[in-house]
């Protein structure tokens, strides 16, 4: 019991640590810029905001409260919301290499959106696109669950094939898109880049909206997600209702990571390796794991966006940055982690 209760402070206190960085990153991200603003004036901005009085600066307002804040809160939200699936789906699928992409999530989110570019959608005032992601986000789910479905449930093997067949389909139906597209091509490309540019308020309602009501849904089931990883007997003589939660947890992660997907394209390798990396400081106990990679999340995600908005020359899509800093990083950790063992 001693020892227990010391990992539960060990990782309370890692989980606030976090907390005040992921608030000082905020701050911090709010006052770099084109224009550079004094950590201050950020702060009386935000509480003349949230206080209903008028602005000091109307120009410093407009620049943080209408442009800078909507753009880091939803990289912050997003970050957040992928780091959560990339739990979940670790969990369930008992594969250290799953993501929220690996069953085809962000393939069926990017055909969506692809067929809204190439249709020239702009219904919905402007959320056309989102919304076609995340339809195709949700349908891509159910045609895995059909297709990985059967008398024992929902195996981890089925449901890792049946995302890589159903995704690589759905590449094959992106890359006919981006072909007969013509002229918008490049606004393809770019989308499936991954970017945060434009956000507004509405983007960080929705995005929190939905992240909030799955990673509620996820953060419940911890017990049941630590229970799937002693395996689905074991699980089940323990009395827990391995196919139902597995449903659950894979539709509240899937959630996640649809919406993520529409709100900012495709930003891979944070779902990956913002796991692995919590997993070494607060251990495997996912009822932990979960909200410290919440925040971990937030922060990594933040800092990459802040990092090509507000240092880089120019300005680089996230999706890229994420990409070349998280590919090496996780080749290191998968050597490590995997054929270093075996070594020995």
């Amino acid at each position: 019991m001693p020892a227990v209760t010391g990992i539960k402070s060990s990782s309370a206190r890692v989980a606030i640590g976090l907390g005040l960085l992921l608030g000082g990153a905020i701050v911090l991200s709010a006052a770099m810029g084109v224009v550079r603003l004094p950590f201050v004036q950020v702060l009386g901005v935000i509480w003349e905001k949230l206080c209903g009085r008028g602005p000091v600066d109307a120009l410093a307002s407009a620049i943080i409260w209408d442009v800078r804040l909507p753009r880091i809160l939803t990289a912050a939200i997003v970050g957040a919301g992928l780091s959560v699936s990339g739990v979940v789906f670790q969990g369930i699928l008992r594969n250290p290499l799953a993501d929220p992409y690996t069953l085809g999530i962000s393939a069926g989110a990017a055909f969506g959106a692809c067929v809204a570019f190439f249709f020239n959608m702009s219904y919905f005032q402007g959320l056309s696109v989102g919304l076609c992601a995340f339809a195709g986000a949700i349908m891509t789910l159910a045609v895995v669950l059909y297709l990985s479905g059967g008398t024992a449930g929902y195996s981890s093997n089925n449901l890792i094939l049946s995302g890589i067949i159903v995704a690589a389909i759905l590449s094959a139906g992106i890359s006919f898109l981006k072909y007969a597209a013509d002229e918008r091509v490049s606004v393809i490309i770019f989308w499936l880049m991954g970017s945060f540019a434009a956000k507004t308020w509405m983007d960080v309602g929705l995005a929190f909206a939905f992240v909030s009501i799955g990673a509620g849904v996820c953060l419940c089931f911890g017990r049941d997600l630590n229970l799937m990883a002693l395996g689905d007997r074991a699980a089940a003589s323990l009395g827990m209702d391995v196919k139902k939660s597995r449903l659950i947890l894979l539709a509240a992660a899937s959630l996640i990571a649809a919406l993520c997907v529409s709100v900012s394209g495709i930003i891979g390798f944070v779902g990956l390796l913002v796991p692995h990396m919590m997993r070494g400081i607060v251990g495997a106990d996912n009822q932990w794991l979960m909200p410290v990679s919440l925040l971990a999340g937030a922060v990594l995600l933040l800092c990459a966006d802040t990092f090509t908005r507000a240092v880089l020359p120019s300005e680089l899509p996230i999706g890229v940055l994420t990409a070349l800093i998280g590919g090496p990083f996780f080749c290191y950790v998968f050597k490590r982690q995997f054929f270093g063992k075996q070594r020995f």
